[in-house]
């Protein structure tokens, strides 16, 4: 029997996803007494409003994110992005840098690869955007390139190490056309299980980044 695994975070007014990058603003354009005014009595609707940076809660970063000429929300191929097939690397012994010894035999080729490193468990603290937490070496990026796996996420606030600022993984996982997903969650969930993973945004012209609401269905 299939069962779905729910791999996003919650996301509510004035959270901070990434130090130093505002929360957002959720409110009504139309509230739910105001709509009452323009529909019989018995019938009432709300009509949200959200303002919010692309990098908010578990997001999907496009090659549009770090490169001009990459592909952006509205034209990153689904195929990439749903119903794919994943696996989960147990990287939560690994220490902060997150090397290729940890995928010695592992077919990641045309598969959505979730790191878990077990971050998520600081998330929504001033602990998860300090500068120990987890992220995945040039040498893994390399690894991962010449692998060509549909896609490449992590539980933690950054696939990068927030220090290096010439950004080794988006750089080199961006240029090659893999999509990144970050800030993901309860991926210990689907260690050592067959699954399929889904994480599509919204298709929106012009940006690279976007919240998704990334999830597993296993079997």
């Amino acid at each position: 029997m299939s069962h779905i695994v729910d791999l996003s975070h919650l996301i509510e007014a004035g959270m901070v996803t990434y130090p130093g990058l505002p929360g957002p603003v959720i409110s009504d354009h139309l509230s739910r007494a105001a709509s009452r005014d323009r529909y019989p009595v018995g019938t009432e609707f709300q009509i949200g409003a959200v303002t919010l940076i692309a990098n908010t809660g578990t997001y999907l970063d496009t090659p549009f994110h770090r490169y001009p000429e990459g592909v952006d929300l509205s034209g990153i191929d689904l195929d990439r992005l749903a119903d794919v097939p994943g696996v989960v690397i147990d990287a939560t012994g690994a220490g902060r840098a997150v090397g290729p010894e940890l995928f010695d035999g592992i077919d990641v080729t045309g598969r959505a690869v979730l790191i878990h490193t077990g971050w998520d468990r600081h998330w929504r603290t001033t602990e998860y955007g300090a500068a120990e937490h987890p992220f995945v070496t040039a040498a893994l990026v390399d690894w991962l390139i010449g692998q060509r796996p549909a896609l490449v996420g992590i539980d933690s606030v950054n696939i990068d190490d927030m220090a290096d600022m010439t950004r080794p993984a988006h750089t080199g996982l961006l240029g090659a056309g893999i999509p990144v997903v970050e800030h993901l969650h309860n991926l210990h969930e689907l260690l050592n299980r067959d699954f399929r993973f889904h994480a599509a945004p919204v298709p929106i012209a012009g940006m690279g980044s976007f919240p998704i609401r990334a999830y597993a269905v296993t079997r």
